[in-house]
């Protein structure tokens, strides 16, 4: 059964990434605007808070090509529907340090590379997609279909506003397990730059009744990885490979439920922070 590790929890959620926001040059219309700089939750989704962003460096574009806003690092489009966390964890960290500087653009939006998201109705349709997903793997689906829809909104409200409060009683339910059975399934999805997104069925319990840990993950999701060449980050953090799946699953899941686990070349110049 989960412990009530509320510190934790609480401290994973206050996450926050310092971004520079800066108009792409070959947008600029006429002056060239002041950068945005936002202290952004590493929990949330970037749509979730550059509405003001938006409408402030749009207003140095010519009206008649403004289109969608989309954001890249280093030349790499962004994917929005990628927690703040994960898209820094996988791209930030081999930079040159904080704040992560961002490039804003409202023309040439890459069809090819992006989801559009026209407003906030489309990030809670994906979020709660994600947090169904996570059930079924954990629970058969059992707890999020016996929630009321007040619960699912209380839920998505708290991650809009960025209150663990009415966020966490909401999601507790979605971790709790009896004595007798935990997690059916870890939910896990593992990213590399420039690969495809890793997701497979994984028990927390080795049929000999054995807990399994971080390390049996990632050897069983990529047999081939050389830990001496890449490193390893869960909520920005290099968490030790003995750590029981279970309890990483219940303390440093993303608010989707899901652990988003980066693998990436290590950087001496980044700031992971090692447990």
């Amino acid at each position: 059964m989960m412990g009530d590790d509320r510190a934790i929890l609480r401290e994973i959620w206050e996450g926050r990434i310092p971004v520079c926001f800066t108009l792409s040059k070959d947008e600029v219309e006429t002056e060239k605007p002041e950068p945005v700089f936002i202290m952004v939750a590493r929990q949330t989704y970037f749509p979730l808070v550059t509405e003001r962003v938006s409408k402030y460096l749009a207003g140095y574009v010519d009206k008649e090509k403004c289109g969608e806003m989309w954001l890249d690092y280093d030349g790499q489009p962004l994917k929005w529907h990628y927690p703040v966390g994960v898209l820094y964890d996988l791209y930030g960290n081999m930079g040159t340090g904080l704040p992560w500087k961002l490039t804003v653009h409202f023309q040439n939006f890459p069809e090819d590379e992006l989801l559009r998201c026209t407003n906030r109705d489309v990030v809670e349709s994906h979020f709660m997609s994600v947090v169904k997903e996570a059930d079924w793997l954990k629970h058969r689906g059992n707890v999020i279909n016996g929630m009321q829809k007040r619960d699912h909104k209380n839920m998505w409200m708290g991650l809009v506003n960025d209150k663990f409060d009415q966020f966490w009683p909401i999601n507790k339910k979605l971790m709790e397990t009896s004595e007798e059975e935990g997690f059916k399934h870890i939910p896990f999805r593992i990213y590399q730059v420039d690969l495809p997104v890793i997701q497979k069925l994984f028990r927390p319990v080795a049929e000999d009744g054995q807990q399994h840990c971080l390390e049996d993950l990632l050897k069983f999701a990529l047999p081939d990885l050389d830990n001496d060449k890449w490193k390893v980050l869960l909520q920005g953090m290099e968490v030790p490979l003995s750590t029981p799946v279970h309890w990483l699953s219940e303390h440093l899941s993303y608010p989707d439920n899901f652990l988003h686990i980066c693998v990436v070349v290590p950087n001496s110049g980044d700031v992971s922070v090692r447990w």
